[in-house]
């Protein structure tokens, strides 16, 4: 076991390298592929009317002077051992992890990533467990009952839970619950469960049941499609020819091989949703992650979208290590492969 982790470990540690590689190509290198001069990537940070001065100052100030590979070797250092950057006539020290510093605001990106992780992290925690509690029972069930008024009640509610957009559920839900009934709070009310628990549950409700109804809709064919699967397999019909309870027959030895496609693509889902809810959050006005990459987006804020890339990156690659180890525990087939 622990060989295995050390391998994945440092298969972690190359992908992310690659993935920064490569995102860091994208915001650096493309531009200047297309035909875009440093000058003209340093004139959209100094302001509305650039002089020549002020854009070979922000130039050199940025290092976009500099080739791509060095500047993407002082990236991997900052992540590495830390980096100095220059803040105009001074220079500030960035320990590491250091992610760079924002071309806008001329702060540290980590700590803006680390002020932006709760909010995400609560949305993400939350629709978490409701979608797969509801889906995985919901799967369950239909799986079941197959062919009932409740089989087919479940899969068309799951049918329009995949096809909905979150952009247009949430802002239907806040149209009814929010502002109609007056239930739930509104977008961009949420506080910190720290400043205001009540505040921050009621905040969150719309938004975890929101983003909860389409995953929860996808997990729910999958389970019913997994069970139905494993159902008609020789050793379930061995089971139940022992007299083993239906139930644990359900439980213990059906569900167990029908959760582990469902703890594969639960991995991607969580560590994606970690990296920012981006169309969620945007709705529901909530200060995370998602929202801060589609404002640096909007504002050409490089590093800052660098650094939320990397950081979302992270928690995919850190996710499916934890679902590969959970394999061995839901399905004692893995243990012996």
């Amino acid at each position: 076991m622990v060989s295995y982790l050390i391998r994945r470990g440092i298969g972690a540690a190359l992908l992310l390298l690659i993935i920064s590689a490569v995102t860091f190509g994208i915001f650096f290198l493309v531009p200047r592929l297309a035909g875009q001069t440093t000058d003209q990537l340093a004139a959209a940070y100094v302001g509305k009317a650039p002089t020549p001065e002020a854009i070979q100052d922000t130039k050199i100030r940025l290092g976009l002077d500099k080739p791509v590979v060095v500047q993407y070797g002082t990236f991997v250092k900052g992540i590495v051992a830390g980096n100095r950057f220059s803040n105009g006539p001074s220079t500030q020290w960035c320990p590491a992890p250091c992610l760079g510093y924002s071309f806008r605001t001329n702060e540290p990106v980590l700590p803006q990533l680390l002020d932006r992780a709760p909010a995400t992290f609560s949305l993400a925690v939350g629709a978490a467990i409701i979608w797969v509690v509801s889906g995985v029972g919901i799967g369950i069930l239909s799986a079941l009952r197959r062919g009932s008024v409740w089989d087919r009640g479940a899969m068309g509610v799951a049918l329009a839970g995949v096809s909905l957009p979150i952009y247009f559920t949430g802002l239907v839900s806040l149209a009814i619950f929010s502002y109609s009934l007056g239930i739930f709070p509104g977008g961009g009310t949420y506080k910190g469960i720290t400043e205001d628990p009540l505040m921050w549950f009621q905040s969150l409700v719309l938004p975890w049941v929101t983003l909860a109804f389409l995953y929860a809709a996808m997990y729910a064919r999958l389970t019913r499609a997994g069970m139905l699967e494993t159902l008609s397999e020789d050793y379930i019909r061995t089971a139940r020819a022992k007299g083993l309870p239906e139930r644990t027959v359900t439980m213990k030895h059906a569900l167990r091989a029908t959760l582990t496609p469902i703890l594969t693509i639960f991995g991607l889902d969580f560590g994606l949703l970690i990296g920012g809810a981006v169309l969620t959050e945007s709705t529901f006005s909530i200060q995370g992650l998602g929202r801060l990459a589609v404002d640096s987006i909007f504002s050409g804020d490089l590093p800052v979208v660098l650094g939320v890339t990397m950081f979302a990156a992270g928690f995919i690659v850190l996710a499916n290590l934890v679902v590969d180890i959970l394999y061995a525990v839901v399905d004692p087939r893995v243990r012996s492969a």
